[in-house]
């Protein structure tokens, strides 16, 4: 493990880089089996966070005005061409994607990360509580070829709860992916599309520097699609509902890929 380089004016940045396991290096050219890091239910995207300095002392709390661009208008980002086909991120409309994206919440291997099966009003409360929000967190789904496969949730890391438990940089887009359909499961499609969302997320947020993701560390799969789609493992943290690796890709790699 490499030790942490300092910024200029004394300061430290993430430079962690720890060695994962070779279990989990054997699953680089693995899919995910279930949800690419799940938001749990009590993970709220929605409420002001503060954000902790890598020296360990507190920042002034983020003050954040109500926009519609905190994500630089996701819906109007454009389709990405992919090997599977043409993949474009649609903003959730309740009434027209809550029966699908509920339905994916209840397939057994979703729940057991994303917590958010059973009755539909379940999954209901959770997009309502983004869609009712300032726009610092976007939930989408994920259409390929025409089809919606994939549920997913762009969000400021940096003005997340998340920011809490790393050292956040301004801009700092996160990503969660659920993987709907099992038929699309087992075939390098999560890797895949992990790729090209944050190759979108840093062509259309020149501002953002980073994409960060906060899978479970027991969700291995899940850890080696991310892997695979440029992301570099950095560390694990532990957050309010469970212990997580915090995967980062960084700009740079956009620009060496």
């Amino acid at each position: 493990m490499s030790g942490e380089r300092p910024r200029a004016g004394g300061h430290s940045e993430d430079t962690l880089d720890l060695r994962l396991p070779d279990e989990l290096i054997a699953l680089a050219t693995a899919d995910a089996l279930d949800g690419h890091g799940a938001r749990r239910r009590d993970e709220d995207t929605t409420q002001p966070s503060v954000s902790v300095a890598a020296t360990g002392e507190p920042s002034r709390p983020f003050v954040v005005p109500r926009h519609d661009d905190l994500l630089d208008r996701v819906a109007e980002w454009g389709p990405a061409d992919t090997p599977a086909g043409v993949f474009r991120l649609v903003p959730v409309r309740l009434e027209r994607d809550l029966p699908l994206i509920s339905r994916w919440m209840n397939d057994p291997a979703a729940a057991a990360f994303w917590e958010l099966s059973g009755p539909q009003d379940v999954t209901e409360g959770h997009l309502r509580a983004q869609l009712a929000g300032d726009g610092r967190s976007v939930p989408c789904i994920g259409v390929l070829d025409g089809a919606p496969m994939s549920y997913w949730e762009i969000y400021r890391a940096d003005l997340d709860p998340l920011a809490r438990h790393y050292p956040a940089r301004p801009h700092d887009t996160g990503i969660h992916l659920l993987v709907g359909g099992v038929a699309d499961r087992g075939h390098g499609l999560g890797g895949l599309l992990l790729r090209a969302v944050a190759d979108l997320v840093l062509a259309q947020r020149p501002s953002c520097a980073r994409v960060i993701a906060e899978p479970d560390i027991r969700n291995t799969p899940s850890i080696a699609a991310f892997l695979t789609a440029g992301f570099r493992f950095s560390a694990e943290v532990d957050l309010p509902a469970k212990r997580a690796a915090l995967m980062v890709r960084d700009r740079a790699v956009r620009r060496l890929a």
